[in-house]
């Protein structure tokens, strides 16, 4: 069952993970709904904030494989309705 939900990424002095990033998001563009970036150049952080509706198990799956990347943190907040 899919629920909608909330993930933000920051990313923090590894522009070298932006790319990567956009990788595995575009693998889930399917589940994603809404995308918004906003890029402090000045202070080398990313902040991307995604509105998604997924399963809890491609909830893992994208923050999982996110997380995993140097310099990346990557919070989410998912509703508690299924549909």
């Amino acid at each position: 069952m899919n629920r909608i939900g909330i993930i933000a990424v920051i990313i923090e002095e590894h522009r070298e993970s932006v790319g990567e990033v956009n990788r595995i998001l575009s693998e889930y563009s399917g589940c994603i709904h809404a995308r918004m970036g906003v890029p402090n150049k000045e202070k080398d952080i990313y902040v991307i904030s995604l509105v998604v509706e997924v399963t809890t198990e491609q909830l893992g799956a994208i923050t999982g494989r996110l997380g995993k990347l140097k310099g990346v943190t990557v919070k989410s907040m998912m509703t508690n309705k299924t549909y």
